[in-house]
């Protein structure tokens, strides 16, 4: 008896996550309020040339009911928030910052096998297409865009650009997609020809990728198996080394967007030819533990854009450069 109540008690607790996730499914968003955005441009309007619509990384704990993260729970968005500002000091000094709030999956969904997780990261990107499509709309005005997001805000930025990129406009307007801390995979790009990755430093219309992880790391849970990326201290794809001289600075930010600590040249990396990720070297894996249970020792995931943070700042300015001169180019023809 014992045994069958525990298993009504499982199945109603799955039942009533399931109704409570199709129930917000069924209202959507409408992102023109406000309220839904984390950031919504440049304070006084859309005053730069580019613009950056960035999706953020997961914040949200979950629990035994709750799966993707409720909108109005004030803890949450200000975790939320929190996270966006982390990262936002790498896109925004010339272009405008966009980034919604979305029901994002939270991290128990990573716990779930994929059929189970399917219809949670299927209700965030819900949300994040919708955004987009507004942001497209209302907000846009022909400006170039690059993409952004880390961990699943990258899960999110690829399902995007599956889904919306094969359209010629959008592509010729796209700066790059900076998807950090997951993967993209040979299939993928293979199916999807849009996913074009990076080969260098400055092209663009590209998707800049890179996990980092020590060198004794063989799978992990962004890379089971095999990604593509970019080396982002020497741009390049190959497994030359790049010495940690190469590396501007990494930096370690707090939730009010401010630099807590700087740490010039702190790491060299290659790029590994089998898995596609990015080794990284001069450290020990013991200084940097994975804090995410989810991670193991040497999965350096919540450090990916910190260790290479100055050099991705200015990339994103070499890369809006090269794109308004190739958009000049392209007119004087």
């Amino acid at each position: 008896m014992g045994r069958k109540r525990e298993c009504w008690i499982v199945a109603w607790i799955c039942f009533v996550a399931i109704f409570l996730s199709g129930t917000a499914d069924a209202a959507g968003m409408d992102y023109g309020d406000k309220n839904l955005w984390a950031f919504y441009g440049s304070e006084g309007g859309a005053t730069k040339q580019a613009d950056v619509f960035f999706v953020g990384p997961t914040m949200f704990m979950g629990n035994a009911v709750q799966y993707n993260m409720p909108m109005d729970d004030p803890k949450a968005r200000s975790r939320f928030l929190g996270a966006v500002n982390m990262e936002k000091g790498l896109y925004d000094s010339q272009a405008n910052f966009y980034a919604p709030y979305y029901r994002q999956a939270g991290l128990n969904v990573y716990k779930l096998d994929s059929g189970q997780a399917q219809s949670y990261f299927e209700l965030a990107y819900k949300d994040v297409k919708a955004a987009f499509e507004h942001y497209l709309k209302e907000e846009n005005h022909n400006r170039p865009i690059i993409l952004a997001g880390f961990s699943q805000g990258a899960d999110m930025i690829v399902r995007l650009m599956k889904d919306k990129f094969s359209d010629p406009g959008l592509q010729n307007k796209l700066v790059a997609a900076y998807v950090i801390g997951w993967r993209v995979t040979p299939e993928e790009t293979a199916q999807y020809p849009q996913l074009r990755m990076a080969r260098g430093e400055y092209d663009i219309g590209v998707i800049v990728s890179f996990n980092s992880e020590a060198p004794e790391v063989a799978a992990s849970l962004t890379v089971p198996e095999k990604t593509l990326g970019i080396n982002p201290l020497n741009w390049k794809t190959t497994g030359e080394p790049a010495d940690k001289s190469l590396n501007r600075g990494a930096v370690f930010t707090g939730y009010d967007g401010g630099v807590k600590k700087e740490i010039p040249n702190l790491t060299g990396a290659y790029l590994d030819q089998t898995r596609g990720t990015v080794k990284v070297t001069d450290i020990s894996a013991e200084e940097y533990p994975p804090v995410l249970e989810l991670f193991k020792t040497g999965e350096y995931h919540i450090y990916d854009y910190q260790f290479f943070y100055r050099n991705l700042q200015l990339n994103v300015m070499d890369r809006i450069d090269a794109f308004q001169r190739w958009n000049a180019l392209k007119k004087a023809s």
